[in-house]
């Protein structure tokens, strides 16, 4: 049974469990942080490329690096802020990620494009949990897309945030949007150790993603990594 469907099938009146959530580990900087994050059980790497704001940006020189010494089965994905099909097609030929994270509301037509180029690449649309017109937002782009990724960022401010704000948005929004669609969600957005039971308790999503929350100095921290790891279990 598909995933979704499965965590969809079970209720919160104690008598089945949810299953555990996969989980991304995103601003990866190095090829050792990757392995870090693969080693304690993650089902994806994010890897970011220009951004207008925000943490966690490397060259795709670097990306290709860390995307090549992954292993089978953990999958890649290439944050991009473009939202034109060709520059977006050129970045994964370029990187090699097997995972396109869309960062913003992509142009007409651009979904098509990328189906039609980029055979076998799995896309992610960002949806940035402003307000409840994220939900009508989220119906939308779940048409098109594999998978939909919430997140806090604000793409209206004169200067786009587009992810890693580090900034919690209202989870009962989240949950709405994972209650209408039919692609699995993943929950971003200020996610720590100490809050993503509860993220995870209100939302069910069908993964997790985290950034700021795991990283001290700017480094990937093990220790709050498999801390945040014990919490979803």
């Amino acid at each position: 049974m598909d995933p979704k469907l499965r965590a969809e099938s079970l209720t919160d009146d104690g008598k089945a469990p949810h299953p555990t959530p996969r989980f991304k580990v995103c601003c990866i900087a190095s090829v050792a942080e990757a392995m870090i994050a693969v080693r304690h059980g993650a089902s994806a790497v994010g890897l970011v490329s220009a951004m207008p704001s925000g943490p966690g940006v490397i060259s795709e020189e670097s990306i290709a690096k860390i995307a090549a010494s992954v292993p089978p089965g953990v999958a890649t994905f290439l944050l991009t802020s473009s939202r034109d099909a060709g520059e977006i097609i050129a970045q994964q030929r370029r990187c090699g990620v097997n995972t396109v994270q869309l960062c913003d509301r992509p142009l007409p037509g651009v979904m098509g494009e990328l189906r039609d180029a980029l055979s076998g690449i799995r896309f992610v649309q960002v949806i940035h949990v402003v307000d409840e017109s994220a939900i009508e937002e989220a119906r939308h782009a779940a048409s098109t897309a594999d998978a939909l990724l919430l997140d806090s960022g604000n793409p209206r401010k004169a200067i786009k945030e587009l992810g890693g704000t580090g900034r919690v948005h209202d989870w009962s929004i989240s949950r709405r949007i994972r209650e209408s669609v039919d692609v699995p969600v993943f929950l971003a957005g200020g996610l720590t150790p100490e809050n993503v039971a509860d993220a995870v308790r209100q939302v069910r999503p069908f993964g997790v993603d985290v950034c700021s929350g795991l990283r001290t100095g700017g480094h990937l921290d093990e220790d709050k990594l498999v801390r945040f790891v014990r919490s979803l279990a």
